[in-house]
């Protein structure tokens, strides 16, 4: 194991600086550490919780030695950290993958639930470089939009189109359903995307058909971080080694799996 594997690998334990509720189910969790306060938009992190167990987070915002995740309780240790406040311990390690490439362009970007965090990450470099903004945002209900605000002070109010499945705020319709209405009107260097699996399937084909350059970060099951046990393969790829984030051709090798199956605990094909 490198040197530099060896450094992040390190379980650093730091206590929780602050709590902020984004949601009723999504919380902010902002953490001491300097090694991820390095990190790019797209990386990861290992993230544990005392006695519990550990689970891989995206990273939303880096700032002076300090480290946020977004945290969705879906699970016993998601929902044991949600009971966590300020001051208590937890353990990080990382960071981990590799990146975004940050275009120059004209960019699009497409998130859905937790998967808008990284986006909003990577919106913040892209602010000043790329030449267009443009944001599309999908959940379930209005009180599910999480960083709504944050995405409209970067990439501007007009630039931000929000859907909801209940119609409860922007447009009543899945999030991948104003992306091709919007490449047709504008042209795009490239597709950013992050969200639920067969919502960045059809960005993925959406791109493909439109041949436009895009990546996206997957989520899998990952115990280790650091590509050992196998948990997170797709295809040829080991996500937490290759990826998380994975450009269009990449994709398009991985086809017949992404946005339809994934690994088990116990390593069985399951459908998504």
């Amino acid at each position: 194991m490198s040197d530099f594997l060896t450094k992040h690998n390190a379980l650093r334990v730091t206590g929780i600086v602050s709590v902020k509720d984004e949601s009723p189910t999504v919380k902010t969790f902002t953490v001491q550490d300097k090694l991820c306060s390095k990190a790019r938009p797209g990386q990861f992190l290992m993230f544990w919780i005392p006695g519990v167990d550990e689970i891989p987070l995206s990273i939303l915002n880096v700032e002076s030695g300090e480290v946020s995740v977004a945290v969705k309780a879906v699970g016993d240790a998601t929902r044991h950290l949600h009971r966590m406040g300020k001051g208590e311990l937890v353990g990080v390690r990382g960071p981990f993958g590799n990146s975004f490439t940050e275009s120059r362009g004209r960019v699009l970007l497409v998130g859905g639930g937790t998967g808008t965090a990284p986006l909003l990450f990577l919106a913040k470099r892209l602010a000043a470089k790329a030449d267009k903004l443009a944001f599309i945002i999908g959940a379930k209900t209005k009180e599910e939009l999480v960083y709504r605000q944050e995405l409209s002070l970067v990439c501007s109010e007009e630039s931000v189109i929000s859907t909801t499945d209940d119609g409860s705020f922007g447009l009543k319709c899945l999030a991948t359903e104003p992306v091709e209405d919007l490449l047709k009107r504008q042209d795009f260097n490239m597709v950013y995307t992050c969200g639920p699996e067969q919502m960045m399937r059809q960005v993925f084909n959406i791109a493909e058909k439109r041949r436009i350059a895009m990546e996206a970060s997957l989520e899998r099951l990952m115990r280790c971080g650091i590509g050992l046990c196998g948990s997170c393969i797709i295809g040829k790829y080991r996500v937490c080694r290759d990826g998380p984030v994975f450009n269009l051709s990449q994709l398009h090798e991985i086809k017949d799996e992404f946005g339809y199956s994934k690994l088990g605990f116990d390593g069985s094909v399951i459908p998504i």
